[in-house]
């Protein structure tokens, strides 16, 4: 496949060799969110809905920063406009379920989704990060559920998905007290997969993104969509929904050719554990 570089509104979309990397492109605003990137964000997931040659996405940010979260000057100047369908609770209701759409669109990507956070990841920052498979982080990133300094929730799934991970009582200390995470003790808490200095992390996502394109998309897939589903779903329906998922799983041309290669004593096309041959 032929790399492919999109420029998008606030955002760039590269495509190559089956990974695809989104990168948020306002360094100057810390790659603050604006409408433009949240736009960016539907695009980028339309396109990569109906392609089915990609097999791993990447979400990274430009210029030092990850996302500062939400635009702050664009919410003083929101609360100081007198217009209802701009400046209201119902407003706010329908601008959060909107934005909510595209995030669960991207937890719930049939690809492996990887986060790689350089610099501050604020806010709803920290949000989309959250929406990964795995957060890698350099050793200059910092995690901040900033939403109680400005008076506010905590969005974008971030109440959804950090008491999963790192427990309840951990995510109480994170949001309650908006105070700043350093990439290690992200580590130790468990919402960051791997610490990088920044000058090797998209070369280490990359990497890391490369060994999953060897996987099977569809087991990688299917296994992805029950574990997302796996703390609020009783015993029974799980292992129902297994059941329907290995009956497709091991249908597919990858199981088939990935039996007979273990049959033959060839060695697998997918082990994590073999290390890289040098070319």
């Amino acid at each position: 496949m032929t790399p492919a570089t999109i420029e998008l509104r606030e955002s760039q979309l590269h495509i190559e060799d089956g990974v695809a990397t989104f990168s948020h492109q306002r360094p100057a605003a810390r790659n603050a969110l604006s409408d433009e990137m949240r736009r960016d964000y539907h695009d980028m997931l339309d396109r990569l809905s109906s392609d089915r040659s990609l097999r791993v996405l990447i979400v990274t940010g430009s210029g030092g920063s990850f996302c500062a979260g939400g635009d702050v000057k664009g919410m003083h100047e929101r609360l100081q406009n007198p217009d209802p369908e701009l400046n209201s609770p119902d407003a706010t209701r329908r601008r959060i379920q909107e934005a909510q759409r595209w995030v669960n669109r991207l937890r719930e990507l049939d690809l492996p989704v990887i986060a790689a956070v350089d610099g501050p990841a604020y806010g709803a920052g920290f949000s989309i990060a959250l929406q990964a498979d795995f957060i890698l982080a350099s050793t200059r990133a910092a995690f901040c559920m900033s939403f109680a300094r400005v008076g506010a929730v905590p969005d974008y799934g971030a109440l959804y998905l950090l008491p999963r991970i790192i427990g309840l009582a951990k995510a109480k200390d994170v949001m309650m007290t908006a105070r700043r995470i350093g990439a290690e003790e992200g580590k130790a808490l468990g919402f960051v997969h791997a610490v990088y200095p920044p000058e090797a992390l998209l070369n280490e996502a990359h990497s890391f993104a490369r060994k999953l394109c060897a996987g099977p998309r569809e087991a990688t897939a299917l296994t992805k969509s029950l574990l997302n589903k796996s703390f609020e779903t009783d015993h029974a329906t799980l292992s129902a929904l297994e059941a329907y998922a290995q009956a497709v799983a091991m249908h597919t041309p990858y199981h088939e050719q990935a039996v007979a290669r273990f049959a033959q004593g060839e060695p697998g096309v997918f082990d994590w554990d073999r290390p890289a041959r040098n070319t």
